[in-house]
């Protein structure tokens, strides 16, 4: 899919995140920068026309300044787009690459309207199927213990601000307050595919918790 050229321009990109992401401890580290790189892959195989090099650029530095993980966004933004010169890109391809990690998080779309082109919504497409399913239930909790969140309780809340998601009530009330909705905000029929099963797995997970939490199992 990528040239020699480009296979070692996506080494360095990756070896970049990789400096940036080495000691997450919240489920954003490379195992899951892999995750999304392989989904991107198997949609773009359902893609031809999406630019493949943007594409794996994007999935592979979307989390290298994302506000959970760094101090300060705008400095880390600039290391990233420092990587992307630095690697042969041209401008025009830096900034599509910069606008879909700028516009495709979730907490993003609380707030603004978000426009991305096929090749970000293939990128968030990548980054989403890893948040749902087992995968993405294991990621929940592993967070949820990261940031002192309670296991359950609390009520389930609607119509979030940004701000507003960012103080989860609880690591069971995620499901409801963002992860069931995930699977009809995905783009691409190829990830609808996988996200319908992926729903399924969560439904029936959070069926058993709360039914063992309530004494009926």
């Amino acid at each position: 899919m990528l040239t020699p050229a480009e296979q070692e321009r996506f080494g360095r990109l990756y070896a970049y995140t990789e400096s940036v992401l080495a000691a997450d401890r919240t489920g954003h580290s490379l195992d899951h920068i892999n995750r999304v790189l392989a989904n991107a892959v198997l949609l773009l195989h359902d893609t031809p026309e999406a630019d493949a090099l943007i594409v794996v650029a994007a999935a592979t530095l979307h989390d290298t300044y994302d506000d959970k993980l760094v101090e300060s966004v705008p400095a880390a933004r600039r290391k990233t787009a420092s990587i992307l010169a630095d690697t042969g890109f041209d401008q025009s391809s830096a900034d599509a690459i910069l606008s879909i990690i700028d516009q495709m998080s979730y907490h993003y779309s609380l707030d603004h309207d978000v426009a991305l082109d096929l090749n970000g919504q293939l990128v968030q497409d990548a980054d989403r199927l890893d948040a749902i399913g087992a995968i993405g239930i294991a990621r929940t909790f592993y967070y949820g213990g990261a940031h002192g969140s309670q296991l359950y309780g609390g009520e389930v809340r609607s119509q979030l601000s940004g701000s507003e998601y960012r103080h989860t009530s609880s690591v069971l009330n995620h499901f409801d307050e963002k992860l069931f909705k995930l699977v009809d905000q995905l783009n691409t029929p190829a990830a609808q595919r996988i996200g319908a099963h992926r729903q399924q797995v969560m439904h029936d997970f959070v069926d058993e918790f709360k039914a063992e939490v309530n004494g009926a199992k």
